[in-house]
């Protein structure tokens, strides 16, 4: 069942989008050579701390991270750890809020330092601007996979793999909740938009196969041909006009 949110509720959800920006934004400044993905860990708990809000990752399902940082062949679920960045690297940071009891989810991807390839380059901008395709298809009237189309068709058209093995989702006084939201479908199908979904939606796309695996701690995947990845995530309310990006 899809929950249509009140104003009130998407306020509150604003809240906990803020803290996300927040947390965003001190950590990809924060993202440089020699900084441990254990460092920004330890930054986005001192923010969320100080916000009174709770992480919506630590403790889900049995996840040990408050936030995911996901390095280079990483797709998503990357846990902090004792692994430095270094320059040339990217860095997928993903952060998930609760506050007065509602939720909200964000994601980036960083360059590290001054020695980013072209190829490294390209896949975060060409990344960045699916998504933002993505929440242009995010509104009232429109069918579901007309989002998942719009993503899918730019990034393949520019020669990367969409992951199929994750996907986006709704999210409101859960983490989770319905519909999901692939990145990748045919334009014209699935669910109805109506005004009060809020959708969490985030393309994730590899420079080469589509295909992920999942690493020997449970959490983290990875490429299966171990080429680079990105990720891009907001959470989005459709209104009868342009979606309204909560985070």
């Amino acid at each position: 069942m899809i929950d249509l949110k009140s104003e009130n509720e998407l306020r509150l959800m604003s809240e906990a989008g803020k803290i996300v920006k927040l947390i965003l934004e001190e950590l990809k400044s924060s993202a440089k050579p020699g900084v441990t993905t254990a460092d920004l860990e330890k930054k986005a708990v001192e923010i969320i701390k100080k916000s009174n809000a709770r992480s919506a990752f630590h403790g889900y399902r049995g996840f040990p991270g408050v936030i995911c940082t996901s390095l280079n062949e990483q797709v998503v679920h990357g846990i902090p750890g004792d692994r430095e960045l270094c320059s040339g690297d990217i860095l997928s940071i993903d952060v998930g809020i609760e506050k007065n009891g509602y939720y909200a989810d964000s994601a980036i991807t960083v360059p590290v330092g001054d020695k980013l390839s072209e190829k490294a380059r390209s896949l975060v901008e060409i990344t960045e601007k699916a998504l933002f395709l993505g929440i242009k298809k995010a509104v009232e009237g429109n069918r579901l996979f007309d989002i998942s189309n719009a993503i899918q068709t730019f990034a393949e058209s520019h020669g990367y793999g969409v992951v199929r093995g994750f996907v986006g989702h709704g999210i409101g006084k859960n983490l989770h909740e319905d519909p999901e939201v692939p990145n990748f479908g045919k334009q014209g199908t699935g669910i109805r938009l109506k005004s009060g979904m809020v959708l969490a939606i985030e393309p994730m796309i590899n420079e080469g196969s589509y295909e992920v695996e999942i690493l020997s701690d449970g959490w983290t995947a990875v490429t299966k041909d171990r080429k680079l990845s990105a990720h891009f995530e907001h959470t989005v309310a459709i209104t009868d006009g342009e979606a309204r990006i909560l985070t």
